[in-house]
């Protein structure tokens, strides 16, 4: 994994009850990402991904009064089943360049006693979009979104 920059970085770590493969899962499979992605109100419409670098990650999320967010498709660049899924928004598939971008993110997942050890990592190019994306909720809206993941991936097998 990439190091950790606190004036550019944002990071979230939890323990997860669930195997690594099961929240492997809920990273790649879109029906699976649709149930927990983002934090409710808000929902996921739409979800695309080829879990293999240069595939394609996209989510298009729904706020209550349904208005599209994110609806551009993001480029996967590193894909390690049950224990590294990494995107960005810089990129589109094929690592195509799209000529703006505002994060990266690299999943990290590793097996402990009680299931997984989660770390997701949010890189920016910039103190200041490291900035807009506190202000946007990250803290509040990753967490969510990652307590609503080890909901679903709790259900799942490997």
């Amino acid at each position: 994994m990439t190091e950790y920059d606190p004036k550019r970085d944002l990071e979230l770590i939890r323990s997860i009850a669930a195997s690594p493969m099961a929240v492997w899962r809920c990273w790649t499979e879109p029906d699976l990402i649709k149930q927990w992605f983002c934090p409710a109100p808000y929902r996921v419409t739409h979800a695309e991904v080829d879990p293999t670098p240069g595939g394609i990650f996209l989510t298009v999320m729904q706020d209550p009064e349904g208005t599209d967010f994110d609806a551009e498709p993001g480029c996967v660049l590193a894909a390690d089943p049950g224990k590294l899924f990494s995107f960005t928004d810089a990129l589109g598939p094929g690592y195509r360049p799209r000529g703006s971008g505002f994060m990266t993110a690299i999943v990290s997942l590793e097996a402990i006693d009680t299931g997984t050890r989660y770390t997701a990592r949010v890189l920016h190019a910039s103190p200041e979009d490291r900035q807009k994306h506190i202000d946007m909720g990250f803290h509040e809206g990753w967490g969510i979104a990652a307590d609503q993941l080890a909901a679903v991936a709790a259900g799942l097998k490997d």
